[in-house]
């Protein structure tokens, strides 16, 4: 299949079977994970950030190169470490002499599609330089501002085992990442297929872009349309207002949180096919949007980690909270 020919998207079932195409031509590299797959679309037509936190090796890197070459979209890789500063991100300006004046030379964070590695091993003075990429689409530097390319998507990983020389993202950094999601292991036949994939031929060297950049925007602006109920709107209000009044937690959603779950459940509704949200919407994306917001009560901690007591408090609240009819 080759990029559409125009940006236009106009029923919802072109909106599907773009989306579902998307998806089948990642799945072809990435194999085993739908609903991983499937997050990090969403993600993406939410106009949002992907943060995954899992062990090396389980596929983190590979689903951000397959997302930009499904896409033709710009990849650039940043491995983040504890020397790296804020100019090898973002660019700097260099002195040309033939013209006599500083010109300024854009960094990787100019990409559509780019992976943040190991983002937790670089110090917080470089961590927080992606904080007005990540929530307005453009850098500032040197008192000059540069729009980044659009889509632009941040997908970073980090190890959730290993902490030993690391720097714990702060709750501003973490609050830009519309969810977290981790991959898991493959099970014996998907890491059977990967094995015998490799053995002949890397398929993502063999993927054809499936949408162009401008498809993608335009299913983004696609899912701004799609209707959310007040009865909706008000059971994700009473969800978040939960996490705030909570026993369990000592943090609760914030504003942007809620914005990321509305934006969310209308980008889930387009790969249904809908222009309309439904409860399940919301209850499907509210562990991956929200869990990374919160903070569980030391009192309710259960000593393991802090993803699983995050995953768990959620769960209960989402328990408390009527759904609407």
């Amino acid at each position: 299949m080759t990029p559409s020919s125009s940006p236009v998207v106009s029923s919802l079932s072109s909106v599907a079977e773009q989306l579902q195409a998307l998806e089948s031509a990642i799945e072809t590299v990435v194999r085993g994970k739908h609903d991983v797959v499937r997050l990090a679309l969403v993600t993406l037509v939410a106009d949002g950030h992907l943060l995954i936190e899992d062990v090396p090796g389980v596929g983190k890197t590979t689903l951000a190169r397959t997302l930009s070459r499904a896409l033709d979209c710009s990849f650039q890789r940043i491995q983040f470490t504890s020397d790296l500063l804020p100019s090898d991100v973002l660019g700097l300006s260099v002195y040309d002499q033939a013209s006599g004046r500083f010109e300024f030379r854009p960094g990787p964070i100019f990409a559509n599609v780019v992976l943040a590695d190991e983002i937790n091993r670089t110090t917080p003075k470089t961590q927080s330089c992606l904080l007005e990429a990540m929530a307005e689409g453009r850098v500032t530097i040197e008192n000059h501002t540069f729009e980044l390319p659009k889509p632009f998507i941040v997908l970073a990983t980090q190890n959730p085992v290993e902490h030993h020389g690391t720097y714990p993202l702060p709750e501003s950094q973490l609050d830009r990442f519309t969810m977290r999601l981790s991959m898991g292991y493959p099970s014996a036949e998907d890491e059977r297929q990967i094995l015998l994939g490799k053995a002949r031929r890397d398929p993502l060297l063999e993927m054809k872009p499936v949408l162009s950049a401008a498809d993608m925007l335009a299913l983004q602006e696609r899912a701004r349309t799609v209707r959310m109920d007040d009865a909706l709107v008000d059971y994700l209000l009473r969800i978040v207002n939960a996490t705030r009044t909570s026993e369990l937690l000592e943090m609760g959603v914030s504003p942007r949180g809620s914005l990321a779950l509305f934006r969310a459940a209308q980008a889930l509704a387009l790969f249904d096919g809908r222009d309309y949200c439904l409860p399940d919407d919301i209850k499907r994306l509210a562990i991956p949007v929200l869990s990374h917001r919160i903070i569980v009560s030391p009192r309710y901690a259960s000593g393991g980690r802090e993803t699983d007591d995050a995953r768990s408090a959620l769960e209960e609240i989402l328990k408390t909270v009527p759904v609407p009819v």
